[in-house]
């Protein structure tokens, strides 16, 4: 499973939420939660920081 998808669900986070916060389209992010695309780095760091997680955990 999807490391990011992983922790959207135990927070209880929509993919949309997610999206709005990173400033990429729904889209985007559900393709980063399904494996259809790789996040750049920066990218993933912002990530990690919205969802208050470690980096190592995504």
């Amino acid at each position: 499973m999807n490391r990011i998808k992983e922790v959207l669900e135990k927070k209880g986070i929509k993919h949309i939420w997610l999206a709005e916060q990173l400033g990429k389209s729904y889209n985007m992010v559900n393709s980063y939660a399904q494996n259809g695309r790789q996040p750049s780095l920066k990218d993933l760091y912002k990530i990690a920081n919205i969802l208050n997680v470690e980096i190592n955990d995504l």
